[in-house]
């Protein structure tokens, strides 16, 4: 039997210099591809990118930049030159009684809107959540005021609390209680506190949905171990509920008060800043500086960065008190 052959393994010509270098190896290929698939792949993204790019400078950059441009000067929105006049603006806001007036209206508006938008948005969410008969139906009645117009609600509003002919007025002679028919709209002491009920009756389905979409994202394993344990619906509430809510109270604190402090529709509509000043908000003060009697674009635009500045830094103590609070270590 003879023995097996061994072949030989062939013979292979060692590469040259020129050749070898011909051929790039393997990995730099691959890098290349990927390198030139992620340029076309960050290329594309830019195109789609770029029309909501474009629109946001067009109408969100430019006009700040414009409005920061414009606070420095004085104009009265037809002339063709502008008069500079430096931090002269800044410095009469500062000493306008009128204006510190509209902004703490504003801060009444927001803190009523915090108490009770809040509270009542809440209430209604949790018990819309306990999967009560014709929730659907209440989410659209909650939900029905906020997405009225402004100007229907105050003329709708304005019409209830008319001192004369007024729905609550007649009502509350009717239950022998004439003595406090009231004008309410008419009185400095009462008309901001109608606009603040208005405002959270109008306002209260935003937050109502947004506690209500929070509960609904809490696991009903958690409640059923806390009924286990003995918990009672009050400590079920305040344990676990409102712990695991935080950070969308947080949320909804910010929108709530930046809504309130913007408020204007209803105010134009019902009072116009009356009686006197006493319902004046700052969104109603900074478009009568610009298209008052005395239209001055220059002191609306200096108002304008002061109440946004003011706006923002109190939005981001709340988020970052609200992030702290939640025990988020950022």
């Amino acid at each position: 039997m003879s023995s097996p052959r061994v072949l030989a393994p062939a013979h292979r010509e060692a590469p040259t210099p020129a050749r070898a270098a011909a051929v790039p190896p393997a990995p730099d290929r691959l890098a290349k591809r990927y390198t030139r698939a992620r340029r076309i792949e960050m290329f594309t993204a830019y195109l789609f990118i770029l029309p909501t790019l474009l629109l946001f400078v067009v109408f969100s950059v430019y006009p700040f930049a414009r409005t920061v441009e414009l606070s420095f000067t004085s104009w009265d929105g037809l002339s063709s030159t502008f008069a500079q006049v430096g931090l002269d603006n800044y410095l009469r806001a500062f000493h306008d009684s009128v204006w510190w007036g509209s902004m703490g209206n504003g801060i009444f508006l927001a803190v009523i809107a915090l108490i009770l938008m809040q509270g009542l948005g809440l209430l209604l969410a949790v018990g819309v959540d306990r999967k009560m008969k014709g929730q659907t139906l209440y989410r659209t009645l909650f939900y029905l005021p906020p997405i009225l117009s402004g100007i229907v609600v105050a003329t709708i509003w304005k019409w209830l609390l008319e001192p004369n002919n007024g729905v609550i007025n007649a009502t509350l002679d009717n239950l022998g209680l004439g003595v406090l028919a009231h004008p309410w709209l008419g009185d400095p002491k009462t008309a901001l506190w109608a606009i603040s009920i208005v405002s959270v009756w109008q306002g209260v389905g935003y937050p109502f949905l947004l506690f209500l979409a929070g509960l609904q994202g809490i696991s009903g394993e958690i409640y059923e171990a806390a009924r286990m344990d003995g918990a009672t619906g009050r400590q079920i509430f305040v344990k676990i509920t409102l712990p695991l809510l935080r950070p969308v109270i947080g949320i909804v604190s910010v929108l709530t008060f930046l809504g309130a402090m913007q408020t204007f529709n209803l105010v134009v509509a019902m009072t116009k800043g009356g009686p006197g000043y006493a319902t004046e908000v700052p969104i109603l003060h900074i478009y009568r500086s610009a298209f008052g009697p005395s239209p001055d674009f220059g002191y609306a635009s200096a108002l304008s960065i002061i109440f946004g500045v003011l706006l923002f830094g109190v939005s981001m103590i709340s988020l970052y008190l609200s992030r702290r609070s939640g025990g988020d270590p950022s």
